[in-house]
């Protein structure tokens, strides 16, 4: 497993705590919460497969789908009945919870009714947005997780991690996605993903370089590949697999019962019915490098 040269600290995400020498940490769940119907029945199947495996979970479902292809796109519930969704989510699969957020107004509201909130990629430089929601995680204890830009290099994700840093909130996850050059794919750069694990924030954090998960689904789209953003989910195995073994400490997966009739992400969300042997064997991968 690598070994940072800075101090590697923890996030924690309700009783769940992230850290390079713990269990893999799954989140999961469908891209949008098309029905709270949908979302629990995706939670359940993922809460009983991370227990089964002994996998920490943290249920993820969008409650507003901001950044779509067309104005006409499904968008979810909005975010009072999406929220109330969430809190029935985290109460009926007894585990953590985590959504993202896309304007700082709703910083409060997340806060208040779910464990982590999560800075969607092409909004992880946006300072306002950053510190509504450093401020709100720090008042109700929560978490925050910061997807990678696709136009970012790992370095640059520490100004993002420094602006957090400068509100007081340093209980922080890094999210990796993979990284696009203008050929309709995503790169998935495992020298990079190294560089990330090892981010220097000592100039501004005595607290260490934080956590890194790699997201699993969304690093195998295919963006600008037609009206819709295009996906190769069958190449989602070999990269949980790579990234398990490469050492990170949590992994972002979208699934669904039927990922050609989902609202959102049809095209990368794995079927509900593959998750289980996606994470037998990451489990095996993260238990052979902790033996």
């Amino acid at each position: 497993m690598p070994k940072a040269p800075h101090p590697a600290r923890a996030c924690h995400v309700g009783p769940i705590t992230i850290s390079n020498d713990g269990p893999l940490t799954i989140i999961a769940g469908p891209c949008m919460f098309e029905s709270l119907e949908l979302g629990l029945e995706v939670g359940k199947t993922l809460r009983d497969t991370c227990a089964d495996l002994g996998l920490p979970l943290i249920f993820k479902a969008s409650f507003d789908k901001a950044n779509r292809s067309s104005v006409a796109s499904a968008r979810g519930p909005g975010i009072d009945e999406g929220l109330d969704w969430m809190r029935t989510a985290a109460e009926q699969l007894g585990c953590p919870v985590t959504t993202d957020i896309h304007d700082p107004s709703q910083a409060g509201k997340i806060a208040a009714a779910v464990d982590m909130i999560q800075i969607p990629a092409f909004l992880c430089r946006q300072t306002d947005l950053l510190i509504a929601a450093g401020e709100a995680a720090v008042e109700h204890d929560r978490a925050v997780s910061v997807k990678k830009g696709q136009f970012l290099s790992p370095r640059e994700m520490a100004g993002p991690v420094r602006k957090l840093a400068e509100v007081g909130c340093e209980n922080v996850l890094l999210i990796e996605r993979g990284t696009f050059f203008g050929y309709h794919r995503l790169v998935n750069d495992f020298t990079g993903l190294g560089d990330l694990m090892e981010l220097d924030c000592s100039k501004f954090s005595e607290a260490g370089s934080p956590p890194v998960c790699f997201d699993v689904t969304h690093s195998t789209q295919l963006p600008g590949s037609g009206e819709q953003t295009g996906g190769r989910p069958d190449r989602a195995p070999l990269l949980a697999n790579a990234a398990t073994a490469a050492g990170v400490p949590a992994l972002f997966i979208e699934a669904h019962p039927d990922p050609s009739k989902a609202m959102s992400d049809g095209a990368t969300q794995l079927p509900l019915d593959e998750i289980r042997g996606v994470l037998e064997r990451v489990a095996k991968i993260r238990n052979a490098l902790r033996a």
